[in-house]
C-alpha cells in the first residue's frame, strides 16, 4: 500500500552507472534515449521531470531518482527522465509525457515545488492522465501531492549544532570553539518551502541554548556552488563554526567553505557525507528527506492501481519522510550526549510533546 512507510528501506546512492534515460533539456518522451525499454512489453511506464539543477547534484533530484531506480528493480516498470534548465521549461517536459502514445504514461512524476504552477495547468488540461508532485500540493483528481515535515528533521539538525559550537569540539576537518555564539543557514531560492527547513533550524538553536543565533543567507539558485561557497564563507569568517544548507547543487559550495575555513557543515536531502565523499570530514550530518520513498509509492500506487489521486501524504519524523543521519565519517565523533539529546527530542517531536515551528 501506498502508506506502508515501515517497510521502506533507506535507499543508497546509485552508482554513476545507473543513470539512465535523457540527458539536459533536450530530454523528454520523444527524443533519443531511454531506460532500454520501449514501453512494449506491457510495463508500467513512469516519466520522471527533475527540477532545476538536474541529476548529480548529490541531493534532492538524485533522491528522487532513487524511488525510481528501486521501482524499476522491485516492480519491473520502465521510467525515462527530462532536466528542465529553467522553470519555464517544466509545462514543456509534463505536457510531453502527457501527450505521449510510444509508450503513454502511467504516472509522470514532478519533482520539486517550482513546478506546482505548471502543473496546476498541465494535470487540468490532460485530465486522463495522473501525475504526483513533490513538495508542493496541486489541487485535482488526477495529481497526488507528496509533502515533508522538513521542519521537525531541521529541528535535530539545528539542536545538533547548538549543541557542538557551544563546546570544544574537534573531528575530521573542523572544529568548534565553545564560545561560539553563533551558526549559519544557507538556503537556495527563498520561498515558504525553504523557509521551513530554516524555521525548524533556528528553534532547534535555540532548544540547544539560548545563547547562540543564526545567521542566515539565501543564494537565489539551487545550482550555483559559488554563491553557497560565498555565503557559507562569510559566515564562518562571522564566528560561525556550523552551517546548514537547503539550497540543492549550491550546498556543494558551502562544503568548500566548511574545508577551507576548518569548520564544519551540515548536509540535506539525502546523506551527503556519502554523496559528497570529498567533503566527508567536515558534514557532521544529513537532514535526509525521503523524496524516494514518495516516488517509489506514487509508483507503488500506480503499479497496484491504488493510485492516491486529489490527497496530501504529508512525510515526517514519525513515518520515517525525514531524519536526521550523522556523516559517514564524522558520526562516530559525535559525543554520547549530544546524541541522547537529539535522540530524545526525536521522540518528544514524534509524540507531539514538542511542537516544531515551520514559519520563520
Amino acid at each position: 500500500m501506498a502508506s506502508d512507510f515501515e517497510r521502506r528501506r533507506f535507499l543508497k546512492a546509485a552508482s554513476a552507472a545507473g543513470l539512465v534515460g535523457l540527458a539536459g533539456c533536450s530530454g523528454g518522451p520523444g527524443s533519443d534515449g531511454s531506460d532500454g525499454s520501449d514501453g512494449s512489453d506491457g510495463s508500467t511506464n513512469i516519466g520522471m521531470v527533475y527540477a532545476t539543477g538536474g541529476l548529480g547534484d548529490g541531493s534532492f533530484n538524485d533522491q528522487a531518482q532513487e524511488g525510481a531506480i528501486q521501482a524499476e528493480e522491485d516492480l519491473g516498470i520502465a521510467y525515462r527522465e527530462s532536466q528542465p534548465d529553467e522553470v519555464s521549461q517544466f509545462s514543456t517536459f509534463q505536457q510531453q509525457f502527457a501527450e505521449s502514445t510510444d509508450p503513454n504514461y502511467d504516472l509522470v512524476c514532478c519533482v520539486g515545488f517550482l513546478q506546482a504552477d505548471s502543473l496546476s495547468e498541465t494535470a487540468e488540461s490532460y485530465p486522463d492522465q495522473d501525475f504526483m508532485i513533490v513538495d508542493s500540493v496541486v489541487e485535482g483528481d488526477n495529481v497526488a501531492s507528496y509533502t515533508f515535515r522538513e521542519h521537525e528533521g531541521s529541528y535535530l539538525a539545528g539542536l545538533m549544532a547548538s549543541l557542538l559550537t557551544t563546546r570544544d569540539f574537534t573531528a575530521g576537518g573542523g572544529s568548534t570553539a565553545g564560545d561560539s555564539t553563533n551558526v549559519g543557514f544557507v538556503g537556495g531560492v527563498e520561498s515558504d518551502l525553504i523557509q521551513k527547513f530554516q524555521a525548524g533550524f533556528e528553534a532547534g538553536v535555540s532548544a540547544g541554548s539560548d545563547n547562540v543565533d543564526v545567521s542566515v543567507n539565501y543564494t537565489g539558485s539551487f545550482n550555483d556552488p559559488a554563491a553557497g561557497r560565498e555565503a557559507a564563507t562569510a559566515m564562518y569568517n562571522s564566528g560561525a563554526d556550523i552551517v546548514y544548507h537547503a539550497a540543492g547543487n549550491s550546498g556543494t559550495g558551502v562544503f568548500q567553505a566548511a574545508q577551507e575555513q576548518d569548520g564544519f557543515a551540515i548536509g540535506v536531502d539525502r546523506d551527503q557525507s556519502i554523496t559528497r565523499p570529498d567533503y566527508a570530514d567536515v558534514i557532521l550530518g544529513s537532514m535526509v528527506k525521503r523524496v524516494d520513498t514518495a516516488v517509489y509509492n506514487a509508483i507503488e500506487a500506480t503499479v497496484d492501481g491504488e493510485f492516491p489521486g486529489g490527497s496530501n501524504v504529508a512525510l515526517g519524523l514519525g513515518n520515517e519522510g525525514v531524519a536526521l543521519v550523522y556523516g559517514d565519517q564524522l558520526g562516530s565523533e559525535i559525543p554520547d550526549d549530544v546524541a541522547d539529546e537529539v535522540a530524545a527530542a526525536r521522540e518528544s517531536i514524534i509524540a507531539g510533546d514538542v511542537s516544531v515551528p515551520s514559519e520563520v
